[in-house]
């Protein structure tokens, strides 16, 4: 069976920001009185960012995986994880502090989300490239 813990490591940390996003949703849905819809902008606000990293997360883990499957190094692995993760708080701080506009954090979370995932995949295929052809 394989053992993938720096892996297990990042999922947790994901999963716990996964968490957090989800009850600021529930906040402002019990805060409008509202179960379903965005009948108020900080109910699609909250809906919005947690969606936002639902979107990216499973991704970055599939592919955080996969690179430690193929035998990738715990530092390579702990940088595009750390990356990853550091990007994910950095854009939901954004998105919430600029109320779905521009704002840094949102900017360069979305910056570090997208080159964390395009190293990862760079990683991969570096590794299993011999074996494609």
């Amino acid at each position: 069976m394989p053992f993938l813990p720096i892996t297990a490591l990042y999922a947790c940390l994901l999963a716990l920001l996964l968490i957090h996003l989800a009850y600021q949703v529930v906040a402002q849905r019990i805060k409008h009185k509202s179960g379903l819809g965005h009948s108020e902008q900080s109910i699609l606000l909250a809906g919005r960012n947690h969606a936002n990293a639902s979107e990216y997360i499973p991704i970055a883990l599939i592919l955080l995986a996969l690179a430690e499957l193929n035998g990738a190094s715990m530092i390579i692995m702990h940088i595009t994880g750390a990356s990853f993760f550091i990007a994910r708080l950095a854009h939901a701080w954004g998105f919430k502090a600029g109320q779905g506009g521009t704002h840094t954090g949102r900017y360069w979370g979305t910056v570090l989300t997208w080159v964390s995932i395009v190293a990862l995949c760079l990683i991969n295929m570096a590794y299993v490239w011999r074996y494609i052809f």
